[in-house]
């Protein structure tokens, strides 16, 4: 029989059936999946051969194949630096969920999460979450960044979940689509499935207004069947996305507004840091790219740890002035 995975737990996985019925089921030994050497094997969109269990009393299937995959992404493993985790397989589009402080999403993540939608050949689009609790300082932050993301190419929403703003166009978008919905903890993904459809009633927590940070609440990815004809993969909050199987040479490429201008460099192998001639560095010199944007570039290429956007609206301000005086 086969099916689609619908949610991994680690050592059982959902598998919906072509009939349509659901079934737990268990991997049958080891998989390798063309040399990738992941935590997680079977990811949520897996498409998976299995076989009903006959040794046990409840009604339990085998999972002895997985179907080669159209796209997935992934990230660094949280304790095996080494290994990947993979987020999910098969789809359509990732909704990247993003907060100006309630809690802070770092212009370093959204980069990288980008960078990685990118590399495995998946649309992404940036949802600006909780505009209901903007004031004039977190809205103008806000249009800052949008206008940065929609210059280079990517979509852009403005939502509120708790107001009901901007959830019919994001429906509209995901019709006859399987899409993921990502971000940190705390950026308000189950909300936003409850929004979707309230029928689901998903799990919330509140921010914790000590640390400012969001708190669990789905601790497993798992895809659910919308009643607009519609699929979503709601995933746990992440705190770090590390850049996985990317040569230095590539991730220019990666970078939609570098790729368009590294023709432009005197040297083919230039990495647009110290090169004389960096097509990359005049624009950025420029202001045809954001500062923002070449600092992940430079944080990813030279292998260093994310680090929080304090005010990115007059960051990129400062920055670009001081290139001038150079």
């Amino acid at each position: 029989m086969t099916g689609v995975v619908y949610k991994s737990t680690g050592s059982w996985y959902t598998v919906k059936s072509d009939d349509g019925d659901f079934m737990e089921c268990r991997m049958k030994g080891k998989f390798r999946m063309n040399g990738i050497k992941s935590t997680n094997p079977i990811a949520v969109g897996d498409i998976v051969d299995y076989e009903l269990d006959k040794t046990s009393d409840a009604v339990t299937g085998t999972i002895n194949k997985i179907h080669e995959r159209k796209n997935y992404i992934v990230r660094k493993s949280v304790n095996l630096s080494k290994q990947l985790h993979i987020i999910a397989s098969n789809i359509d589009q990732v909704f990247l969920l993003v907060t100006i402080n309630n809690p802070p999403t770092t212009t370093s993540f959204i980069d990288r999460f980008l960078v990685t939608a990118e590399a495995y050949g998946i649309e992404a689009v940036i949802v600006f979450n909780k505009i209901d609790t903007f004031d004039d300082a977190t809205l103008d932050e806000q249009l800052y960044l949008q206008h940065i993301y929609q210059e280079i190419g990517y979509k852009c929403l403005r939502i509120s979940s708790i107001e009901h703003k901007g959830i019919d166009k994001l429906k509209e978008m995901m019709i006859g689509k399987v899409s993921m919905f990502s971000g940190h903890s705390g950026v308000g993904k189950s909300t936003l499935v409850n929004a979707l459809e309230p029928n689901l009633n998903l799990k919330t927590k509140n921010i914790s207004e000590q640390s400012k940070q969001g708190q669990h609440t789905t601790t497993f990815a798992e895809m659910y069947d919308l009643s607009f004809d519609a699929k979503i993969i709601d995933t746990p909050g992440i705190k770090g996305f590390g850049v996985v199987d990317i040569e230095k040479e590539e991730l220019s490429g990666y970078f939609p507004e570098f790729f368009r201008r590294q023709g432009q460099c005197k040297f083919n192998n230039c990495l647009h840091k110290d090169e004389p001639h960096c097509a990359i560095k005049k624009a950025l010199e420029n202001d045809e790219i954001a500062w923002s944007r070449y600092r992940s570039y430079l944080q990813i290429l030279e292998g260093d740890d994310e680090h929080y956007r304090t005010d990115i609206y007059n960051d990129d301000r400062i920055a670009s002035d001081e290139s001038r005086k150079n």
